[in-house]
């Protein structure tokens, strides 16, 4: 077993603790406060400059081809400074990642570049409805053919980065009569495109800084030329690049944890209660190992995973492992952040209270812990 980084994934966490730090952290409070978009697209503009839209992605379409262990580890340092900037990194990257394997050539020159250089400010991924959520089967989105061109309609909820992105992958259902999941088609759409209008952005818990919106196709045409892989085979697609993004949002809620649980054991060494730092006192002692152990775990098990997929090995099970168990983690490193800093904790003042509200969410989207538990058990009772 051989843990040591190679030296350009060592380059890749190296400059990305450095961004986090110098750029992102400075700014995350005022982005979360103001949901100013323009700190955010200024964020991702260097960010694309520094390689970070396509880590996975070949460099003859622009990426970086660094590979998911080097995108995990990014992942990870940005999220300890910046979860807002983070999420739209991390989906940016999965919508080249999910048109590098399935497009056509067309489709990756088109698309990737813009994606990986900046050009386009983000890239967005549509699959989840009003009524379809843990259940991507169940979409009611249609699509129907109309001479060379797809005639869209339906609503998409919570997709992220909407506003801003350049290209979106939409799920439609195209053969109704087909059984459950097995007649679903996926289609890059652009903005602007007649019939597809941005809807309302979601007030959030967290995450304040990155637009979360609804979706409105209302006669939406797109050519055939728009379909991404395989007429009725979207589901498969789906399936496949939600287990990668799940690397990505396991190792963003991994900096989170990781940036609470550093702020709450820096702040006892110096809270003086009892006439000593609270550091000194057990209690506070057990949650700062218990929590760190769990982080280290949630480590080792995302960037597992992150090999698996790097090496085109399954890894369904251990992605879904990792983001479970780096999500849960991550959460209560959070929550015992905030219990140590007590009072302070609670406002805003200090950072915890953001970093709490910021990982909450990342025990629910791309998969909740209860249908990451659902895959596992699948996978270990075939």
């Amino acid at each position: 077993m051989d843990f040591e980084l190679t030296e350009e994934q060592k380059i890749i966490q190296d400059t990305a603790a450095k961004f986090a730090k110098n750029e992102l952290e400075p700014m995350a409070a005022e982005l979360d406060r103001t949901k100013n978009r323009d700190i955010l697209k200024k964020n991702l503009k260097k960010l694309a400059e520094l390689g970070f839209m396509g880590l996975n992605v070949d460099p003859e379409y622009g990426g970086t081809g660094a590979g998911v262990i080097a995108f995990s580890l990014a992942m990870t340092e940005l999220g300890r400074a910046c979860a807002a900037t983070t999420v739209t990194t991390s989906v940016t990257n999965m919508v080249a990642e999910v048109i590098q394997a399935m497009g056509t050539e067309q489709q990756k020159r088109r698309y990737i570049p813009p994606l990986c250089s900046g050009e386009y400010v983000a890239g967005s991924f549509a699959l989840s409805e009003p009524g379809a959520g843990s259940d991507p089967a169940g979409i009611r989105t249609s699509a129907v053919k109309d001479g060379n061109h797809w005639v869209i309609n339906g609503t998409k909820l919570w997709i992220t980065s909407a506003e801003y992105a350049g290209v979106f992958v939409v799920w439609a259902v195209t053969d109704k009569e087909a059984p459950k999941g097995k007649g679903i088609t996926c289609f890059l759409v652009e903005p602007g495109t007649p019939g597809f209008t941005i809807g309302k952005d979601e007030k959030k818990l967290g995450q304040h800084g990155s637009s979360t919106n609804e979706l409105l196709f209302e006669d939406c045409r797109v050519p055939e030329s728009a379909v991404l892989g395989k007429v009725n085979d979207g589901f498969r697609i789906a399936v496949s690049e939600l287990a990668g993004g799940r690397i990505g949002i396991g190792s963003m809620a991994l900096g989170i944890g990781l940036a609470a649980i550093d702020f709450a054991t820096n702040y006892a060494k110096e809270r003086i209660q009892f006439g000593v730092p609270i550091a000194k006192h057990q209690a506070i002692q057990w949650m700062i190992a218990d929590n760190y152990t769990r982080l280290e775990a949630a480590r080792l098990l995302l960037l597992r995973a992150a090999y698996l997929k790097e090496n085109k090995r399954p890894y369904s099970k251990q992605a879904s492992m990792g983001k479970l168990y780096a999500t849960e983690a991550a959460n209560k490193a959070c929550y015992d952040a905030i219990q140590i800093l007590g009072g302070y904790g609670y406002t805003q003042d200090f950072p915890v209270e953001r970093y709490y509200r910021d990982v909450r969410v990342t025990s629910i989207y791309e998969g909740t812990s209860e249908i990451q538990r659902l895959i596992i058990a699948r996978e270990l009772l075939k």
